[in-house]
Order: C-alpha cells, then sequence, then structure tokens
C-alpha cells in the first residue's frame, strides 16, 4: 500500500470539504441502500414523474399507471407499504431486483393469506370475509375464463376494474357510493365493452346515469352483479337477472310472475319471455318510445320473436298478443278495468263459499258432537219390517262408483300440476315440476287430466241426460232428482235452526242440499275452468278473435277457481261425509262399496228411508253387505285419498301464504 503523503492528505480533505458544502455527504463516501417504503416508490411513481415503460412478455415496451399520491392516501390500502403487494421487489434501483420464484402481485393470493390470518381474530374480520367471498365468485365467473387473445391471462381481473392504488370503494347508503355508481358504466364500457355502453348511452338507464347523473338509474353491476359475472346465454344468468331487474321494478316483478311466462321463471326454467326478451338489454327504451320493443306498433314483431312456427309446439302470434298486459294488475282500475272487475268478482266468490260453508261445518260439528250418545247410527229393527239384518241399502252403481274414483285421481292431479304453476314461488312447487321433467312436462300432464277430467263429465251427463229423458215419470223437481228445489232451501235453513237449537234436524230426501252443491259445482267449474284453460292452452286461436286482456282474466279466473275447487274439496267436501262427528273414524266408504247399512240409510236420509218403506220400494234396493275384503279394501283406498287430498291442501296453504 503506497505511503499517504502530505499532499494526499490536503487532496482528500478537499474534496470532504467540497462534498460537505454540496450535499453534507463526502464524495467518496458509499452510499446506504434506500429504503424500500412508500415515498421512495413514489418517488419515481407517483403522478408527473417522468414515464416508466417495462418489457412484456412480447419484448414490447409497455407503460406502468402512475400512482395518484392523494388517491392512494384515501384508498382502503392507504397503510400499507408498496412492497407488501410488490413482495418480488427487493432494491430501489431502476432496474429492480427480483427475487426468483415470487408471484407478481395478486390481490387474490393476497386476501386469502389475509383472511387465513384473521379468522382467529375479529378485529377486521367480517370486511376480510366479504373479499373472499368475492374473490370466490370471481373465480367461477366469466371474467375468470381466458381471454381469447391471451390464453395465459383471464378476460378481466381485479385491477381492470378496481383502480388498485386508489381503490376506495365508499359503503352503501352513503351519498359518496351514489356518485361512485356513476363511474361504473365508463370502467365497464371504455375498457371492454364500448357497444354495450353505446347501447347503454342511449337507453332510459343510460340517460338517467350518464345524462342525468342520477344514481337511482340502473347501471352494469345492477344486472350482471359484480364479482360473479355469468355468461348472459347461462341458465343462471337469466334467472337472476329476471330478480335484478326486480329490485327496482318491484310492481312489475309481481304482475310478471302472475302469468305463465313468469311462473314457469320462477319454477327455474328460463325458456319462457323473461325482462330482457320484451324490453331489450343495453338498449332499453321507454314503452312509449317509437323505437321501443315493447311500443304498440312494435309489440306483435317483438312477441313473434318467441311465438312463431319456426319454434316446437310453438305457433305465430296472432294480434290480440298485442294488447295482452305482461304486468297487468288487480288494482288500477283505469289501467286494467277487467282486471279489476274480474278480480273482485272472484274475491267476493270465494269470501262468500268459504265464509258460509266453513260455518256450516263448524257448527254442524260443535251440534252433532253434543247430541252424539256414543253411537254412530241408531238401530233399526229390520225383523219388525220383515228385513234381514245383514242386508245393505244399493246406494250407488258401479258406474257411479268408477266415475266418482276416476274423477278424484284425476282433480289431484289437476290440483298438484296446475298449484305447482300457480304457486310457483313456493318452496315445494320448483321440487314437483323438477320431479315430473319440468314445467312443459307439468302441463302436458294438466291437460290430459283436465281432458280426460271433461271427458268423464260429458260422458256422466250424456248418460244421466239420455235415461232421465226416456223415464217419462221422472220429476224433474222431484224427491229423486238433483235439481235443486224449495225444499232445499228450507232444509238450510232448517240445519242453522238445528245449529243453534231452534228445531229439529231436517229430513233430507234423496239428495240433501249439501249434495246438489257438490254435483252443481262440477258443472260450475267444469265451464268456467274448462274454457279459461282451453283459451290459455291455444293462444294464437284466442288472440285471433279475442282481445288480449282476456289472456289476463283467463289466467286469473282459472286460478282461483281451481283454487276455490281445491280447497272446497279437501275441506268441505271431506268434512260432509268424513269428519263428522257421526262418520267417526274416516272414511265414509259408501262410495267406494256403494251400499250403506240400512241403519246409516235411514241416519243419512230419513225422508227418502221412509218414503222407500212407504212405497215397498226398498226392498228393490237391498244387496248383500260388502265382503270382508272389499270393505277393508275399501277403507284402505279411502284412507288414501284423504290423505293424498290433505297433503296437497297443506301444499296448496304453503302456496298461498307464501305469494
Amino acid at each position: 500500500m503506497p505511503a499517504i503523503t502530505p499532499h494526499r492528505r490536503k487532496l482528500f480533505g478537499l474534496l470532504l470539504i467540497v462534498g460537505a458544502l454540496l450535499g453534507g455527504r463526502p464524495l467518496l463516501a458509499v452510499e446506504a441502500p434506500a429504503k424500500l417504503d412508500n415515498a421512495t416508490c413514489l418517488s419515481c411513481h407517483e403522478s408527473g414523474k417522468h414515464q416508466i415503460e417495462v418489457a412484456t412478455a412480447d419484448d414490447e415496451k409497455r407503460a406502468l399507471a402512475p400512482v395518484n399520491k392523494g388517491s392512494l392516501g384515501k384508498s382502503v390500502h392507504a397503510r400499507m407499504e408498496c412492497v407488501a403487494c410488490h413482495s418480488d421487489i427487493v432494491d430501489a434501483k431502476e432496474q429492480h431486483a427480483k427475487v426468483a420464484n415470487v408471484a407478481k402481485p395478486d390481490c387474490a393470493t393476497c386476501h386469502e393469506k389475509l383472511w387465513a390470518a384473521a379468522k382467529s381474530n375479529p378485529a377486521g374480520k367480517e370486511r376480510l370475509g366479504v373479499v373472499v367471498d368475492n374473490i370466490e365468485a370471481y373465480k367461477a365467473s366469466f371474467h375468470a375464463r381466458p381471454d381469447t387473445d391471451h390464453p395465459d391471462r383471464p378476460k378481466a381481473t381485479c385491477g381492470d376494474c378496481h383502480a388498485t392504488h386508489d381503490f376506495a370503494v365508499p359503503k352503501k347508503g352513503t351519498p359518496e357510493r351514489e356518485q361512485w355508481r356513476l363511474t361504473v358504466p365508463k370502467t365497464c364500457g371504455e375498457k371492454c365493452h364500448d357497444e354495450q355502453l353505446e347501447d347503454f348511452e342511449s337507453s332510459v338507464h343510460g340517460a338517467l346515469v350518464m345524462g342525468k347523473d342520477d344514481p337511482k338509474g340502473a347501471v352494469c353491476i345492477d344486472c350482471h352483479t359484480t364479482h360473479e359475472i355469468r355468461g348472459a346465454s347461462s341458465d343462471p344468468f337469466k334467472l337472476k337477472n329476471v330478480e335484478a331487474c326486480g329490485g327496482c321494478h318491484q310492481e312489475e316483478l309481481l304482475s310478471y310472475r302472475d302469468t305463465y311466462h313468469g311462473q314457469v321463471n320462477k319454477l327455474g326454467f328460463t325458456y319462457t319471455a323473461k325482462c330482457s326478451d320484451c324490453h331489450g338489454s343495453h338498449g332499453i327504451k321507454g314503452a312509449d318510445d317509437p323505437a321501443s320493443k315493447v311500443h304498440v306498433n312494435n309489440r306483435l314483431k317483438t312477441c313473434q320473436q318467441c311465438h312463431n312456427d319456426k319454434k316446437p309446439g310453438m305457433t305465430l302470434a296472432t294480434a290480440g298478443f298485442v294488447t295482452f298486459g305482461p304486468h297487468a294488475n288487480s288494482h288500477d282500475f283505469k289501467k286494467y278495468p277487467q282486471m279489476w272487475i274480474a278480480t273482485k268478482f272472484m274475491v267476493a266468490l270465494l269470501i262468500g263459499v268459504f265464509a258460509f260453508f266453513w260455518l256450516h261445518c263448524g257448527l254442524w260439528y260443535y251440534r252433532e258432537w253434543q247430541e252424539r250418545d256414543g253411537h254412530l247410527v241408531k238401530h233399526v229393527d229390520t225383523a219388525a219390517l220383515g228385513l234381514q239384518p245383514e242386508k245393505h241399502f244399493q246406494r250407488f252403481s258401479w258406474g257411479w262408483r268408477l266415475a266418482h274414483l276416476v274423477f278424484a285421481l284425476v282433480t289431484m292431479t289437476l290440483v298438484l300440476t296446475g298449484t305447482s304453476a300457480m304457486f310457483s314461488g313456493s318452496s315445494w312447487a320448483p321440487v314437483v315440476a323438477a320431479a315430473v321433467g319440468g314445467p312443459k312436462m307439468l302441463g302436458l300432464i294438466h291437460r290430459v287430466a283436465a281432458g280426460l277430467f271433461v271427458g268423464i263429465f260429458l260422458i256422466h251427463f250424456v248418460y244421466v241426460m239420455q235415461r232421465l229423458l226416456r223415464d217419462k215419470t221422472f220429476r224433474w223437481f222431484g224427491p229423486d232428482s238433483l235439481i235443486p228445489n224449495w225444499k232445499d232451501f228450507a232444509d238450510c235453513w232448517g240445519m242453522f235452526k238445528w245449529f243453534f237449537g231452534q228445531g229439529p234436524k231436517p229430513q233430507f230426501e234423496r239428495w240433501a242440499y249439501f249434495e246438489k252443491f257438490d254435483y252443481w259445482a262440477v258443472f260450475w267449474g267444469v265451464n268456467i275452468i274448462g274454457w279459461s284453460g282451453l283459451m290459455l292452452a291455444f293462444p294464437h286461436v284466442t288472440a285471433t278473435y279475442l282481445p288480449g286482456w282476456v289472456f289476463n282474466v283467463a289466467t286469473l279466473v282459472h286460478g282461483e277457481e281451481a283454487f276455490l275447487a281445491a280447497v272446497f274439496l279437501f275441506t268441505v267436501h271431506f268434512f260432509n261425509n268424513h269428519f263428522r262427528p257421526d262418520k267417526l273414524p274416516p272414511p265414509d266408504v259408501v262410495m267406494f262399496t256403494g251400499t250403506q247399512s240400512i241403519a246409516e240409510f235411514r241416519s243419512d236420509h230419513p225422508a227418502h228411508y221412509r218414503r222407500m218403506v212407504e212405497t215397498g220400494e226398498l226392498e228393490k234396493y237391498l244387496v248383500d253387505a260388502p265382503s270382508r275384503q272389499m270393505h277393508i279394501g275399501s277403507v284402505i283406498l279411502g284412507l288414501a285419498l284423504i290423505s293424498v287430498g290433505l297433503v296437497l291442501l297443506v301444499l296448496v296453504a304453503i302456496g298461498f301464504f307464501s305469494k
């Protein structure tokens, strides 16, 4: 080592003095490495500094986005160090040295690590959990799929939507959040979806958001959600999109669900018309806009998108479709007078029928239970009448019994399939629809059952009428006729007097007034439910001759009348025949065996019994009692049908109250 001469000492001292004067540091001192804190990073990467470019995988140059110091200070990441995310950076040099095998900054990986650490610490756990849920939703989303042009990266990353360095989504319910919503269309549109943005700007939603800066207008994330973005052609998206529209248009969603379109959609299927099918998606216009798909001049063409002869099972929409009200309701008389009137009529009918007959059942049960003496029916001295005690009275022929059984099975099928659509929003309806193969199969089963019901009804009607017309002695208003007469009204009034202990129980003839009501209610139901159902089953024919509002009224009447029939059958009819105190324990098997004991016959229809004894006709209708096997089989069949009916009643009640 050379000796330090006096000349060299002077030179070295001079350099120290000059260095101190210039910057406080010796010119020959070794600089300490710069700290990797935010201040150091921002000295190069802050907005306003020189532009920094980096090489890409294609050996091209890519400019790095600068960091706004003010925005960073307001973001949720403000207290974090840059290297907490950029963990591969180890120095502050221009060409950073990077740690090998360390992944580039990744929002998902970072938040998942934070979540793992936070599980044991309640503080901050809730918000981190939301982020992790969003990550899982994103991973299954359309955005997470590989990009077509660059398969090595996803279609969109967190940073494409969120400005990573100044990320600060305001809390819900705050004015800041509303203002933040206004930026969403540009975030989505300007970067990736420019064509959709152009359509959106001209829509009613875009006019509010981008034209008037009104945050009440719908933006992209309202329909597409934020992180679980799905393909617009997927069933999950279509189903959720209807609910998204309903989030703002709640009344329209409720009225839509009352239509066949909405019922199928609520069952979990997407082949019927949805909001976007009629109104469009990004370019939605007001109904009074001539360019709108639902404008009166364009409506038929819109309906024909689905209702055309190119699709299996579909026919071309006709003129009446134009006046169909997909959002018709029962409370706006000015706009939907037909629906208002039909609703008031059906509500009055339901209240009137149920109020009268439920009161009738309740009073009957109370009065009969009071008079019950421990025997279901009183003993009849058959020996005094010259009758064999083991004989039964033949009340129903095999034709009546078979028709009743088929009617019961078909009716229960109609109730199950019909109410599955009517109460599609209930918990059980989608399960039933899926079990039978979907709404199309549900509808097919319903129509086949309806055809059987009407067919049996017509056969019965023709058979009865031809027999009565050939019987010259038959009295149309006589005791053997099912046509109501003045005695029926007197018996009904007499029953209420008996209920309150003001008179004796009426003496019923061959058909009691409540049995006649059951019988003629079928005629009413077949016509109301049948004709309305027929119009709905062949909409193109209906709309050729009738206005479209008929579909709204027919749907209402068909469903409400079916509801009335189902509830009446499984409450009033069951009570009258199976659950009265003198019929307990159920079931009454007369409709299955066709016979009943003489004592039971006299108890149920004393006037008829007395008339037949007086005329000597009773013996003509006496038959052997059913065999033990026949009786047991009838009891099992009766209990099975009653059980099914009561289960259906519970399902209908759940559907009614959930709706």
